[in-house]
């Protein structure tokens, strides 16, 4: 890359799912001058502030029906968009980086009515709206599964996977009382919806303890039952920041389906049980689970059809099953793409050369 410093506008708001993948983008290109489009009060005022300027904007989700809810968000989009094109201009950028989302929307547009190039990542199987809406406006669009691009109407499609924290890629080693030859269970209820897995998983406990497994929850803020379990093997936590650490000591992580943790459990092979979030937009993370019962590196289960004996007994199959999570760990190392966060960097910058 040129000494000179190009100036790109990374939009990326909302959930870590959005966010990860843009950070770990923006730390490859350490020749450019980064600013970052985000919303107020979203994950990004707590995590960009301190490496990226950050400009905000009032934007949201589209509904499905029409109705006065409906021309209020029109009016605040077309409003979003000229303070998008707004910082565009005074800032002198060169190009935009997108990972979808609602905040896509105005930037994208904002962008290309200005001619200037966007690059837009999807990490999930089955794109959002805003990606299947807009990535025909875009420059090139990046996916996180090869299986996206059936879904996308555009030709401009490039399989570079869907980057990761740096330490997901470098071994984190636990500050938790765990011997090192006991099998670990890790489970993670993911940004929305963890009570129902936590629940499940309460009930399974005693009987995964009595087989030497240790038991590592992070259940979230949202569950008052958190805490009703007890056991020297069983370490419930609301949140515990050393994840990487988690995924890469377990033998077996139990997990929503978000294409993060799916791209996280992949880098780090882990085999895995998902549950995906019934409630999750066009029920995208049964799509993205597919891809990893397909290559044999999860187990895939319907919540509304989980019960705790199910889950119990699939956990205690595992644990004595060596030769299958062996090919499970196989099946998750296949779908994984180390170099992504590179390839992103190294397409922005083709692009933005162009």
């Amino acid at each position: 890359m040129t000494n000179k410093k190009i100036k790109l506008l990374i939009a990326a708001s909302g959930t870590g799912g959005h966010l990860f993948p843009a950070i770990a983008t923006a730390n490859q290109l350490k020749d450019y001058h980064i600013e970052w489009l985000g919303v107020p009060d979203r994950l990004e005022t707590k995590l960009v502030p301190s490496q990226y300027p950050l400009h905000t904007i009032s934007v949201e989700g589209f509904q499905q029906k029409l109705g006065l809810g409906t021309f209020k968000i029109l009016i605040r989009l077309i409003r979003s968009i000229l303070r998008v094109r707004g910082i565009l201009k005074r800032g002198k950028f060169q190009g935009l980086f997108t990972t979808g989302g609602y905040i896509a929307a105005p930037a994208v547009i904002a962008a290309r009515t200005l001619g200037l190039p966007v690059i837009l990542h999807e990490s999930n199987v089955l794109p959002g709206k805003v990606t299947r809406w807009f990535s025909r406006f875009c420059s090139v669009v990046a996916v996180g599964f090869e299986e996206a691009t059936k879904y996308l109407p555009t030709k401009k499609t490039v399989y570079v996977g869907t980057p990761v924290r740096g330490e997901f890629l470098s071994r984190k080693p636990l500050d938790l009382p765990i011997p090192e030859n006991v099998p670990v269970i890790v489970v993670v209820g993911g940004s929305q919806g963890a009570v129902a897995i936590n629940q499940l998983v309460r009930e399974c406990v005693l009987a995964w303890v009595e087989t030497g497994a240790w038991i590592i929850h992070q259940t979230g803020e949202n569950d008052p039952n958190a805490f009703s379990v007890e056991h020297p093997q069983y370490f419930p936590m609301v949140f515990y920041q050393n994840v990487a650490g988690l995924f890469q000591r377990a033998n077996l992580v139990i997990s929503r389906a978000g294409a993060g943790s799916l791209t996280e459990l992949a880098v780090t092979h882990t085999p895995s049980i998902l549950i995906p979030y019934p409630y999750a937009a066009d029920n995208h993370q049964t799509y993205n689970a597919k891809v990893f019962s397909n290559q044999n590196a999860a187990l895939v289960f319907n919540q509304a059809e989980l019960t705790a004996e199910k889950l119990k007994t699939e956990v205690l199959e595992l644990l004595k099953s060596p030769e299958k999570l062996k090919e499970m760990t196989v099946g998750a190392a296949n779908l994984a793409v180390e170099d992504s966060a590179k390839k992103l960097a190294n397409l922005i910058h083709k692009f933005l050369h162009n």
